[in-house]
């Protein structure tokens, strides 16, 4: 039989609220055991608020697809793909963005930037017919 880690131990150790696990629970992603009402869990339900945590801070995941990816675990190499597509566009936004940026540091010209030699070369403007 698993031991029982009491719900401030567990929070302690994973550097979490007791109001998070606490929320957790009441979304039906862990379950505690009661005893003198006081929260316990099981090993495996350490082992899933270590998942959670993990879902949350480094793969990004959000509370409600956290719930359908335990509601269907089979599926979790899907979510997974899905999620490594969702920061693979990220982080290409962000290289875009960071490449944009420091080369917009060149420009010498003071004041605003849209008379800046380098950003007016890379703006493509309206072509303008000609009056009749």
């Amino acid at each position: 039989m698993d031991s029982l880690t009491p719900v401030r131990e567990a929070a302690d150790h994973f550097g979490l609220a007791i109001s998070t696990l606490h929320y957790w629970e009441r979304r039906g992603l862990i379950t505690a055991f009661r005893h003198s009402g006081q929260r316990y869990y099981d090993d495996d339900q350490l082992y899933r608020i270590a998942l959670i945590k993990h879902w949350r801070r480094i793969g990004g995941l959000g509370l409600t697809r956290i719930s359908e990816l335990l509601a269907e675990q089979h599926r979790w190499r899907e979510v997974v793909t899905g999620r490594l597509a969702e920061i693979e566009r990220e982080r290409a936004r962000l290289d875009t963005a960071h490449d944009y940026l420091v080369e917009l540091l060149t420009c010498r010209r003071e004041g605003n930037l849209e008379g800046c030699p380098w950003f007016r070369e890379r703006v493509d403007l309206p072509t303008h017919a000609a009056a009749s």
